[in-house]
């Protein structure tokens, strides 16, 4: 499909299925041309169900737990020429089980993907954002993030990181153009 620059342009993580891929449908019908990311090959078929809304479409299949991956992602924005005008950080994971039994290597991957992309990217988009005066952000958080969680001691840490984050950049950036949302 054909550059659009007269639509605004959003980004969106994880949005292969689920929460994610419905943030990016809403964009997609509510004028927005979307560059989508997810760790599935199913991001594919999302990318072609959006562009039937109408909307230029560039799917990234990248693994943002991987420090690379972000760098991927940026690197793909970067690519389509286009300002974002909105994000919407949404990948992420979760893992559950009794913490003295869960796996470590998955609550370390967990929290890469939960809080380090997530603040890698935020970083990004908020800097561009800030400069031009304009833009939205939205952290896709946790009520998980507000209270104990047992048996998803580490999950409900990282939704708390991105919470206190998204709550942190609304006040800096409350006079710059940019809002900033946690879902929760």
């Amino acid at each position: 499909m054909a550059t659009s620059p007269t639509r605004s342009f959003a980004v969106v993580t994880g949005a292969s299925s689920g929460i994610g891929y419905e943030l990016a449908k809403q964009f997609a019908q509510n004028g927005f041309d979307v560059l989508i990311a997810a760790g599935s090959d199913a991001i594919h078929q999302a990318a072609r169900d959006l562009e039937a809304l109408g909307a230029q479409v560039h799917p990234v299949q990248v693994n943002l737990a991987e420090h690379d991956g972000t760098h991927k992602l940026i690197a793909a924005i970067e690519a389509t020429g286009r300002e974002v005008d909105a994000i919407a950080l949404n990948a992420g994971v979760g893992v559950s089980g009794r913490f003295l039994e869960t796996d470590l290597a998955e609550e370390m991957n967990m929290v890469r993907l939960n809080v380090m992309s997530v603040l890698h990217t935020v970083k990004y988009a908020a800097k561009a954002m800030a400069a031009r005066g304009r833009g939205r952000i939205l952290i896709t958080a946790s009520i998980a993030g507000t209270m104990p969680t047992p048996y998803e001691a580490v999950y409900g840490a990282t939704k708390a990181f991105d919470r206190s984050l998204a709550q942190s950049l609304r006040e800096e950036l409350k006079d710059t153009g940019v809002t900033v949302t946690a879902l929760m």
